[in-house]
């Protein structure tokens, strides 16, 4: 349920603003996002975890608030975001 370092990184790499960018809204945006569908997937064979559940549902809430403030602070990152990650239909 967790990701593996080399999928971390390459998410990272593939998000970073900058050469040493790991905490902007992009790169934790596109990790929660990464999270939430390898947990998503988990839910079609425990469907009573609602332990996970609880989890996966604060993720989402924490990628939606970072989703909310990156659209408020500069909407070409958020739309490049959005349309990179296929978040938003």
């Amino acid at each position: 349920m967790t990701l593996k370092a080399e999928q971390k990184s390459k998410i990272m790499k593939d998000n970073q603003t900058g050469k040493s960018d790991t905490g902007s809204p992009e790169v934790q945006v596109a990790l929660l996002s990464a999270r939430i569908n390898d947990l998503s997937g988990h839910f079609t064979t425990h469907k009573k975890d609602n332990h996970s559940r609880m989890g996966l549902l604060r993720m989402v809430g924490k990628r939606r608030k970072l989703l909310a403030y990156l659209k408020s602070v500069d909407t070409k990152r958020y739309a490049s975001l959005v349309e990179k990650l296929g978040l938003r239909k």
